[in-house]
């Protein structure tokens, strides 16, 4: 009984440390772009992604090599083509972007 209210914690501390946040660090880059990932976080990309945000384009982060699609994009527009950590909540693989840090 010990065992299982201890695991039953955990999993509980576990689930609210996910809903709280997490922390992502990669490359803020367009959606179109980022279809080749190693392509648009390259820094050579940085004045391309730029163009294509503002062109329309949302705004995406690349985590080595995985694309993460965001919520509210207008939050990483500033910060296309540079590496950044985002604080955010990630469901149903989009994140939810709380805070920037460059």
């Amino acid at each position: 009984m010990k065992n299982l209210s201890l695991l039953t914690a955990l999993a509980l501390s576990l689930a609210t440390a996910t809903a709280l946040g997490q922390s992502f660090t990669g490359v803020v880059s367009d959606a179109m772009c980022a279809k080749n990932p190693a392509k648009a976080s390259s820094a050579a990309h940085a004045a391309c992604a730029k163009k294509c945000i503002k062109m329309g384009s949302p705004a995406v982060l690349i985590v080595d090599g995985k694309v993460y699609p965001v919520s509210n994009p207008d939050k990483l527009t500033a910060y296309a083509g540079q590496k950044v950590t985002v604080e955010g909540t990630l469901a149903a693989g989009t994140l939810t972007v709380k805070s920037v840090k460059d």
